[in-house]
């Protein structure tokens, strides 16, 4: 199993939560996050004052899935976040060692 973390445009959430029901993808965690990349964020004026908003509004989404979806998935992911922008986010992926799910006991690619 892998998980795979993705932080990306807001724009880009409904695209990609659809896409990826349409896949059978259904185990996704999503938060609404700021963060700092290659963008650097922006020089705004409050009160007459200079400040540097240095974090942007992003979306971290996770799921794990077995490791033969990986490819697929990372496949569906880029086609949907893909502007060619500076800021379009990254993909992490990492392997996961076990899953149990609470309710049944089940564990591994069962218990997804």
């Amino acid at each position: 199993m892998k998980k795979i973390e993705v932080i990306f445009r807001p724009e880009k959430l409904e695209p990609l939560k659809e896409k990826l029901l349409e896949a059978g993808i259904q185990g996704v965690t999503i938060f609404q996050v700021s963060g700092c990349g290659n963008q650097h964020g922006w020089i705004a004026y409050h009160r007459g004052n200079e400040v540097m908003m240095n974090t942007l509004p992003k979306v971290y989404l996770m799921t794990v899935v077995r490791d033969d979806e990986v490819e697929h998935t990372l496949h569906l992911i880029k086609e949907i976040v893909y502007t060619g922008n500076v800021g379009d986010g990254k993909i992490f992926i990492s392997t996961v060692d076990e899953c149990i799910r609470i309710r049944t006991d089940e564990t591994g690619d069962t218990a997804l």
